[in-house]
């Protein structure tokens, strides 16, 4: 049963997968692993030993000749943003579900730990050509009624538009500062965008990638058909040669060294086999965060 068809009942299937993990063995790594940093501003006291050196405000230390530090208050609620990038690249699928498929349980999984943690929860689904926002609410239910909204919403159509394009000036009028943002997508090998670094400065941004066997060694089975997903036109393409399989060697290790760029701590980034449970994984990225968290402090 695919979420696309039926995102109700799904949902209920995988709250309970949710709910047995987080009694049983999640219990507080999702709230410490996105706690971390996402904090708002207080004030400017001296710095005193053990104080974390990455909070010194350097302005003001020049300016009264010894160190002082910002000082930080936790925030009372986090907001969730899952951002949906759901280009034609997705709909690719070499076993028994495409990566949109996986990708789409996975943003479900991230709602509904954080419903359950009583965090708000915004979605914003990115398609050739259309943007559209959902923004952050609280509540088991809302949260629910909202993902199913998006969730049953129809895969793109092969050849119309180009490639999806983010308005992330429309994105920060939508959602708050210091949001953690999980960016779901296909991250091709393409430049980040123009204003990455202020993004990242404003949320805590998350990468989530789902790879197919197929991306990460090409099978060798002779000549296939595929589909050219910008114009929609169905063309011969020959696994087996030799300048085939070198060009998808060089795309593979290209895609893998942006995702990086984007995501530098690997902490910061998760990547899921199409064929791998994806609450394992879920839960493997939250007790990494919790350990970069632990060691921050």
């Amino acid at each position: 049963m695919s979420i696309a068809s039926a995102p109700q009942e799904v949902l209920r299937k995988l709250e309970w997968r949710v709910r047995h993990v987080a009694d049983s063995s999640l219990g507080g790594e999702y709230r410490t692993a996105f706690r971390g940093r996402g904090r708002e501003f207080d004030q400017v006291v001296r710095y005193e030993w053990g104080d974390d050196i990455r909070d010194i405000d350097w302005n003001v230390t020049a300016r009264l000749g010894e160190p002082y530090r910002k000082k930080f208050v936790e925030e009372r609620e986090l907001t969730l943003v899952l951002l949906l990038e759901d280009s034609y690249a997705l709909q690719f699928g070499s076993g028994e579900r495409t990566k949109r498929e996986v990708l789409f349980e996975l943003a479900s999984l991230f709602a509904l730990v954080s419903a359950r943690s009583r965090d708000r929860v915004g979605f914003w689904h990115a398609t050739p050509g259309e943007q559209e926002a959902y923004r952050p609410v609280r509540g088991r239910s809302t949260v629910v009624q909202t993902a199913a909204r998006l969730l049953s919403r129809p895969q793109p159509t092969f050849g119309r538009g180009g490639d999806v394009e983010i308005d992330w000036k429309h994105f920060r009028h939508v959602f708050p500062r210091h949001s953690v943002v999980v960016w779901l997508g296909d991250f091709g090998p393409k430049p980040a965008p123009e204003d990455w670094l202020a993004l990242r400065r404003r949320y805590q941004m998350v990468g989530v990638r789902v790879d197919d066997p197929w991306e990460r060694e090409l099978p060798d089975l002779g000549e296939i058909s595929a589909i050219d997903p910008l114009d929609g036109e169905v063309v011969p393409f020959d696994t087996g040669s030799k300048a085939n399989r070198a060009a998808h060697a060089r795309w593979g290790a290209e895609r893998d060294r942006r995702f990086a760029e984007l995501f530098p701590a690997r902490s910061d980034r998760l990547v899921v086999e199409s064929g791998e449970d994806v609450l394992r994984a879920l839960v493997r990225f939250f007790r990494g965060r919790k350990q970069r968290a632990a060691v921050g402090r």
